[in-house]
């Protein structure tokens, strides 16, 4: 709901594809007095976000935040388990996070050719089956868990750090 009764899904049902609407006054949502703003996404879906503030940069500052946690990610459950290291000296934790984000950077740049070679495989609702970060991952982890049998695959893809 936002405040006047009528839930945002109504409110933004008129916004087309990738076009966006911030409501001219704040709301009440939650016990907060809140600028809300909606975004039709190009699958069709509805992305609506409310801050306490900046009500015209509200979309593009959470497009941004979004990246971040998508990065954050990679470095923790979808792909390096950060997390699990328990690091609390602020020089070793720096150090992982440059080799990590080596790491990242090498898996994607993996992915990307990869993906050009046998494309990621398209589920029925449209999205990829796994991301490019994690089809180069995937495939290095394998390259690496496999020297013995795989050793002139792995000099091919370190040619990929060149370009990081």
């Amino acid at each position: 709901m936002t405040g006047n009764g009528f839930p945002g899904s109504v409110i933004f049902a008129h916004l087309k594809v990738i076009e966006s609407q911030v409501l001219s006054t704040r709301r009440w949502i939650w016990g907060r007095l809140v600028y809300v703003a909606g975004l039709r996404l190009d699958d069709g879906k509805l992305l609506i976000v409310i801050s306490d503030d900046s009500p015209q940069t509200m979309i593009a500052d959470y497009g941004r935040r979004w990246g971040i946690e998508t990065l954050f990610g990679m470095f923790k459950t979808r792909g390096f388990c950060l997390e699990s290291t328990h690091f609390l000296d602020a020089t070793r934790l720096s150090k992982l996070l440059a080799l990590l984000s080596l790491a990242l950077c090498w898996a994607v740049k993996t992915g990307e050719w990869l993906h050009q070679h046998r494309p990621i495989k398209i589920k029925k609702h449209g999205r990829p089956s796994q991301s490019v970060f994690r089809y180069g991952l995937d495939y290095l982890r394998s390259l690496v868990t496999n020297l013995d049998l795989k050793h002139s695959e792995f000099l091919l893809s370190l040619q990929f750090l060149s370009c990081t």
